[in-house]
């Protein structure tokens, strides 16, 4: 079972993230690459993006894709 605190932790973590996420989607966009660098680049934030939202909910689930250890 998940407690309160680590959930609003967890919520508050994700909330970060997509706005770190978000701005960096924004600078691509406002940087003006070139059209095959464009495209790679919003590819790979989209990727790493997806990949750390499915670590966190596989975490929440007990098993993680990657841990994290501090």
């Amino acid at each position: 079972m998940i407690g309160g605190e680590s959930l609003i932790a967890l919520l508050v973590w994700i909330i970060v993230i997509g706005c770190i996420f978000g701005l960096l989607w924004w600078l691509i966009g406002f940087i003006g690459l070139p059209e095959p660098f464009n495209k790679v680049a919003r590819v790979v934030v989209a990727v790493v993006a997806v990949l750390l939202l499915i670590n966190v909910l596989l975490g929440i689930a007990g098993s993680p894709l990657v841990v994290w250890h501090r």
